[in-house]
């Protein structure tokens, strides 16, 4: 079971909805991730988000002009972002069996974007194979792009991944590391408890 089913129960997405649209009500920039993608690969590009959720980043992405799929385990953040986009292609997939054929879908994506903490609420010991089925989506030369927290300040489940060991499950991806951040505003990254990794095939 994944960690974001064990803290959730599968069925938060109207809640985590709210909680987003209540943000941006506030005035608080909420597309931070999806301007970051679009400054890495030009409208037109094909774009996987990986952990979708509500559809938020992608449906961004989407008005920006990328062609967009979105794959995500949890049926309630589905049905929300199915709600928003009925338009956009929306798939039910375990990332760690994630297979584009076998969604009908190319597996030759400029850009992964795994946004949200994916990678800390994964099943444990399901982070290698994750993104060896994100990397093996990319076309060669394409970007996987995560953002996740590092410590407990910026998890709401216990730190599980550390940045050596995400670098070590790309490199035996095939995937380089290009540049990282800290934040999704292309901040320096200085060593803190949040990062945003750029790898490339």
């Amino acid at each position: 079971m994944s960690r974001w089913k064990e803290l959730t129960g599968g069925t938060s997405g109207q809640d985590y909805a709210a909680r987003f649209a209540a943000l941006a009500r506030s005035g608080k920039d909420m597309h931070g991730e999806a301007r970051f993608c679009a400054s890495l690969v030009p409208a037109g590009a094909r774009v996987l988000d990986a952990g979708c959720g509500t559809g938020r980043v992608m449906i961004r992405l989407a008005r920006l002009g990328y062609e967009c799929v979105g794959v995500d385990l949890d049926a309630s953040m589905l049905a929300v972002a199915r709600k928003q986009a009925p338009e956009l292609p929306w798939f039910q997939a375990d990332l760690a069996e994630f297979a584009p054929a076998a969604l009908g879908v190319a597996a030759d994506f400029d850009l992964v974007v795994a946004a949200g903490n994916i990678f800390p609420l994964l099943a444990a010991g399901t982070e290698a194979t994750v993104v060896e089925r994100l990397a093996a989506a990319l076309r060669p030369g394409g970007l996987l792009v995560a953002g996740f927290g590092l410590d407990e300040a910026h998890l709401p489940v216990p730190p599980s991944i550390t940045l050596p060991e995400y670098d070590d499950c790309c490199a035996t991806a095939g995937l380089t590391l290009v540049d990282r951040f800290a934040t999704w505003d292309a901040d320096p990254y200085d060593g803190g408890g949040y990062a945003v990794s750029v790898h490339r095939r």
